[in-house]
């Protein structure tokens, strides 16, 4: 179990974009991953609950990852989000 915090770095926050490359990402995993907000557990494998997320520039979220691919997992997460998902910082 990997239990991180990972910052929303773009200008945009997570829009729509970002949360289907952060959900597209998620989803090459077999781990279990969870976004933490508010104490909301969201799972990063849902569009609709990585966008109820509402996470602007600045935001810090938890990130809970937890299976047989955890470290590659959380080192796919944390490399998108502290890229700004490719967008303007």
């Amino acid at each position: 179990m990997i239990t991180t915090t990972v910052r929303v770095m773009n200008r945009a926050g997570l829009h729509t974009r970002p949360a289907a490359m952060l959900v597209k990402v998620a989803a090459q995993f077999k781990s279990e991953m969870y976004l933490i907000r508010d104490g909301f557990n969201i799972n990063a494998k849902s569009i609709i609950g990585v966008m109820t997320l509402a996470a602007e520039q600045g935001c810090e979220l938890g990130l809970h990852v937890e299976g047989p691919d955890e470290v590659a997992a959380a080192k796919a997460m944390e490399d998108l989000f502290s890229g700004g998902f490719g967008e303007q910082l």
